[in-house]
C-alpha cells in the first residue's frame, strides 16, 4: 500500500472531496485508512467504564485507500506515488517534485 500512518493526505473523492488531514491508522489487508476529521460517523454507545454517560459519539470511519492521494512535502498539492532505491533501501518519492516521503 502506498500509504502509511502519519502521510498528509487529500480526499480526492466522495462526500469529502478536497478534504486535508493525517492518517491515524492504516489496515493494509483491507486496503482502507483512517483520516483525522474525514468521514464522520455516528456511533450509539451503551455506558461502559471508560464511557460512563454513554451516548451518541462521532468518530472517524475509514475510506478506501483509492480515494485519497499523497500530499507532495514540496508543493503542498495531491500527487501519485513512486519508488526508488536510495542507498539500498526502497523509498516513497513524490511523483510531481521527487521528494522522497519516508523520513
Amino acid at each position: 500500500m502506498h500509504i502509511k500512518k502519519g502521510d498528509k493526505v487529500q480526499v480526492i473523492t466522495g462526500k469529502d472531496k478536497g478534504k486535508q488531514g493525517t492518517v491515524l491508522v492504516a489496515h493494509p489487508k483491507k486496503n482502507r485508512v483512517v483520516v483525522e476529521g474525514v468521514n464522520i460517523v455516528k456511533k450509539h454507545a451503551k455506558p461502559s467504564q471508560g464511557n460512563p454517560q454513554g451516548g451518541i459519539l462521532e468518530l472517524e470511519a475509514s475510506v478506501h485507500v483509492s480515494n485519497v492521494m499523497v500530499i507532495d512535502p514540496k508543493d503542498g498539492v495531491p500527487t501519485r506515488v513512486g519508488y526508488e532505491l536510495k542507498d539500498g533501501k526502497k523509498v516513497r518519492v513524490a511523483k510531481k517534485s521527487g521528494e522522497t516521503l519516508d523520513k
